[in-house]
């Protein structure tokens, strides 16, 4: 099977250069900084097709999320991930289950 000109390779900081794109997916996969996955939800929100899903992995990072852990190493990245689940909850575009598998999965499907 050639898959060379279906799969794209984009370098550099995700948050630089996904403003920039204008294609539209059915699927996202977000596995990156977790202080930025706020960031990341709105790039996929305005990138994923009607239908189509955002996969958010590590979603309850260790369980530190659904807890009272407020320690200052982690303390951002359990704000912005307490942050991502609570937009994703309340957005009338989405719909989105949230996956007590291994570190937490969140699945949002765009209305």
């Amino acid at each position: 099977m050639n898959l060379e000109d279906k799969i794209h390779i984009y370098k550099g900081d995700a948050v630089e250069i996904l403003p920039s794109f204008q294609e539209k997916y059915d699927a996202i996969f977000i596995d990156a900084a977790k202080g930025k996955y706020p960031f990341f939800l709105k790039e996929s929100i305005r990138m994923i097709n009607k239908n189509g899903i955002i996969f958010a992995d590590n979603i309850l990072y260790k369980g530190y999320v659904m807890s009272d852990y407020n320690k200052h190493k982690q303390r951002t990245a359990v704000r912005n991930l307490r942050e991502y689940i609570a937009q994703t909850m309340h957005n009338p575009e989405l719909e989105t289950e949230i996956f007590e598998v291994g570190d937490g999965l969140a699945v949002s499907r765009k209305k």
